[in-house]
């Protein structure tokens, strides 16, 4: 956590150029040809109850299912969603909340569908709910977005190639009722992982893509009234198990109701930066795998508003590769 980061003046600088730039919803609500899309992956049914059955052991849990429904048509799911649709499918006849391999295979998976695609969702029920917008930093850039750009480079003494060419500043604002559950800002990088900002210059024809975010830095443009705060769940946990993320229906990934259980949150004070690594070194110069204690969220603003600014450093390898492209 880095006090002062920025100045109150460029705090206020940065947030009347996204909104000069003009902000848009961060997720869409869930369009109405969900139930298609999900009908056009082919999937046996015994695969998905093996995809979802972590520990093997022929059952589904609750938290089991809830670790795998956060692709379904943009909702965060509670174990009280699921409940409600097991209820409306017939899916637990014993009312349990256990899914043995022998009550699965009763079921037909479209009734899921059609009972996701049936339901009318707000904006406060998805994943997030926020709006953002990006703002360039590059050559011929404002000099407080350049001189951002250069802080960033001094505070993570990643080498100036590397930063010059990231992604350019987002700028979020969550309004009264805006959140984001915890996520990871990055995702698994390999040799044939194409980065989200640079496909269309290189590795277009990559078979994975993922974000490759280094570092985050992350600053505070407003102070909050209310809530808002940057929550990272399981920091300084001594071990780390997807599965113990949640424990008698209390998820801790949810930033709209258990943020208070996170082990680390940072509240948001006015130029303020927080900057933590998404990634572990593989011992050799090179990023190595994900670090899992990186999870975090947006705490639910309950009073005022929240604006940030985030800026993000690439992963070395793709970043060479695509500076390798734009200097062909």
């Amino acid at each position: 956590e880095i006090p002062d980061f920025l100045t109150e003046e460029e705090c206020k600088l940065i947030v009347h150029l996204a909104q000069l730039k003009g902000l848009q919803k961060s997720q869409i609500l869930p369009t109405d040809d969900y139930e298609e899309a999900m009908e056009m992956i082919e999937i046996s049914q015994m695969d998905i109850f093996n995809l979802l059955d972590h520990n093997q052991d022929g059952q589904l849990q609750l938290k089991e299912v809830l670790t795998h429904t956060r692709l379904g048509n943009g909702r965060w799911m509670t174990p009280e969603n699921i409940r409600e649709m097991y209820t409306a499918v017939k899916a637990d006849p014993d009312g349990n909340g256990v899914l043995s391999l022998e009550e699965f295979k009763q079921l037909n998976i479209r009734d899921f569908h059609k009972y996701m695609g049936s339901q009318k969702v707000k904006m406060s029920d998805l994943v997030r709910n926020s709006q953002h917008t990006w703002l360039y930093q590059g050559e011929g850039a404002h000099q407080v977005m350049r001189a951002i750009r250069q802080r960033v480079m001094r505070l993570t003494r990643l080498p100036p190639e590397i930063v010059e060419h990231s992604e350019p500043l987002q700028v979020v604002r969550y309004d009264q009722g805006g959140h984001y559950h915890a996520h990871m800002d990055s995702g698994p990088v390999f040799r044939e992982t194409a980065c989200s900002h640079t496909k269309l210059v290189a590795n277009e024809s990559a078979p994975f893509e993922t974000s490759c975010r280094y570092v985050t830095v992350l600053f505070y443009l407003n102070n909050v009234t209310g809530g808002g705060e940057t929550v990272f769940p399981i920091a300084d946990n001594r071990t780390y198990e997807e599965m113990s993320l949640i424990q008698n229906d209390i998820d801790l990934r949810d930033t709209r109701k258990n943020c208070d259980k996170g082990n680390l949150r940072v509240k948001p004070q006015q130029g303020t930066a927080v900057f933590w690594y998404n990634y572990l070194s593989d011992g050799e110069g090179w990023v190595g795998e994900l670090d899992d204690f990186a999870l975090h969220g947006g705490c639910l603003v309950t009073q005022g508003t929240r604006t940030e600014g985030l800026q993000w450093a690439p992963t070395r390898r793709p970043q060479l590769q695509f500076q390798q492209e734009m200097e062909r």
